[in-house]
């Protein structure tokens, strides 16, 4: 009898059990609302080896591309063969500290008497707690803070791996995804993920869902809107704006910022609970990089500062309260766990960092597991390390003409010429973006006070190893600050603040965008940003 597989774990594969049977038996929660029906489309689940070994796709499942499939759907149908599955509800490793910006409690759901209101909307009686969550909504990662909003308290921090990763995993290929028949399932997806997330919350806290009177959601414009259950076709062609932006500056409104009730989108907290979505600043640039400045506090800042929040879309922003350029970059998903053969997010058994020495190659694995694959901070220390040995190019080709170098000999897992050329490109795309965002500013790196490095994956890279391929700014170590989610952080800052609500709102707008492609040199310092090398200090 032949295995069926997940993560580490073995067990007997037997015909006629589904893959939600073996997630039961290793005690692996699936989501699901419809009974294992096929209906409700939530527990989606990567095959990972051994497909043609299951019985085929059902109608229920039409809306899936390989190597995806329900695990209700999914049974077993040949159990000679081998089988391996992977949940899309993985938990990345979650940063337990960040920048915090120090603000006065004001939220908009209050208590008065015996009553809790949203302004001078009267919702529910008090019954002993006011609670919101904020909730950031990333390509690659979800993550929230539940909040106290009597005393501004952050209860609970949690993250999960974007469930929508089926539609594609970046923006444009979910844009394309959702215009075709099946619009709507990105949407369901990431709402189910949110409801999973909000009940496992609660049952931790021994809290109720129905205490959570409002809810703050930022993201980057397409991660926003398809939460929203907007049309985000426009934001995939040209102008590349959503509906939203579309409308304000039609003056059909008069901010892109939405409110939106609980129930209407079908969130199980509060029925009547305000679901505020943030104020989006032009095309790619979204809410959350409306959140990322109000967090390190750009609203406030007369030195120009540089903020880059790393991501699969890349976020620049070069500036201060007077005057801000911001850019998007299309970074893709290499550094965060695709396009690269033995890449992976930031889960437990990720290298995380490399180094390379006289005794051969030493890496560090997230939760000191044995190694699975390898994520962004050591590819980036990889990278560097590759370089500062002289065993790889500035163009990214092995010095003694190798296809290949092992980094984990004991998993036999090495970094092909092709991964180096999707992370090269994947590079180019940061570096492009913070070398024309500066340069349009007009102000040298001598002059940047601060570069403030946003992001999960940011906030566990070797800032000296990002400087030396070119993956960041070339700037003295001591002005770089890592402030973890940022994104995060400037939501709650919303939840717990209505004027930082009102203030970034009123900003959004009058930040300036630059379109990358449309900049005349482009390929050319595309084509520079691909070579492993410091940045210059200097925009010609």
């Amino acid at each position: 009898m032949a295995p069926m597989y997940h993560d580490s774990h073995r067990l007997d594969a037997v015909a006629g059990e589904s893959v939600f049977d073996y997630a039961d038996t290793l005690k692996v929660r699936v989501p699901t609302s419809c009974g294992r029906t096929g209906q409700c489309h939530e527990c989606i689940v990567e095959i990972k080896r051994g497909m043609p070994a299951l019985t085929p796709p059902t109608q229920a499942e039409s809306f899936l591309r390989q190597p995806y499939r329900l695990a209700c759907q999914a049974s077993i149908a040949e159990p000679g063969a081998d089988i391996e599955f992977a949940v899309l509800r993985r938990q990345p490793k979650i940063l337990t500290h960040g920048i915090r910006r120090l603000v006065p409690l004001a939220p908009l759901s209050i208590r008065r008497d015996d009553g809790v209101y949203f302004g001078d909307e009267r919702l529910d009686d008090y019954r002993g707690q006011i609670c919101g969550l904020a909730v950031d909504l990333g390509t690659t990662t979800v993550a929230l803070n539940l909040v106290d909003l009597e005393r501004g308290d952050i209860l609970y921090t949690g993250s999960f791996e974007n469930p929508q990763r089926f539609g594609g995993s970046d923006i444009m290929h979910r844009i394309s995804y959702d215009g075709g028949p099946f619009r709507g399932e990105l949407q369901q997806a990431i709402l189910s993920g949110i409801n999973f997330e909000i009940k496992d919350m609660c049952r931790r806290l021994k809290v109720r869902a129905r205490r959570i009177y409002e809810m703050v959601i930022v993201g980057n414009a397409t991660m926003r809107d398809l939460c929203f259950g907007f049309d985000v076709q426009p934001i995939g062609e040209k102008p590349y704006k959503s509906v939203t932006e579309l409308e304000m500056l039609a003056g059909q409104r008069a901010t892109t910022a939405l409110n939106v009730k609980a129930k209407d989108l079908g969130l199980r907290i509060f029925p009547r609970a305000n679901v505020y979505g943030g104020p989006l600043i032009s095309s790619h640039v979204g809410a959350d990089v409306a959140a990322d400045l109000l967090a390190v506090g750009l609203d406030q800042e007369d030195d120009v500062v540089l903020l880059v929040d790393v991501g699969t879309n890349t976020e620049v922003v070069v500036g201060n309260r007077h005057r801000m350029i911001a850019a998007s970059c299309p970074a893709g998903p290499a550094f965060e766990g695709g396009e690269v053969t033995y890449g992976m997010p930031g889960y437990d058994g990720a290298v995380e960092s490399v180094a390379i020495g006289a005794d051969g190659v030493t890496c560090k694995t997230i939760g000191g597991a044995p190694a699975q694959g390898i994520c962004g901070s050591g590819l980036v220390d990889l990278l560097a390390e590759l370089r500062r040995c002289g065993k790889m190019n500035e163009l990214g080709a092995y010095e003694n003409g190798d296809d290949a170098f092992v980094f984990a000999p004991e998993s036999g897992m090495s970094l092909s010429r092709a991964d180096i050329s999707a992370l090269a490109q994947a590079k180019s795309a940061n570096f492009s973006g913070q070398y024309i965002a500066l340069r349009r500013y007009g102000v040298p790196l001598g002059d940047i006070r601060k570069l403030y490095l946003a992001g999960g994956f940011a906030n566990y890279v070797n800032v000296e190893n990002a400087i030396d391929i070119g993956f960041i700014a070339n700037m003295p170590t001591e002005r770089i600050a890592k402030v973890g989610n940022a994104s995060l952080e400037g939501a709650t800052l919303m939840l717990i603040n209505s004027d930082l609500r009102q203030r970034m709102q009123a900003l959004a707008p009058r930040i300036e965008h630059i379109e990358l492609e449309t900049t005349p040199d482009f390929f050319d310092i595309f084509v520079e940003g691909c070579m492993f090398n410091p940045m210059q200090r200097e925009f010609s």
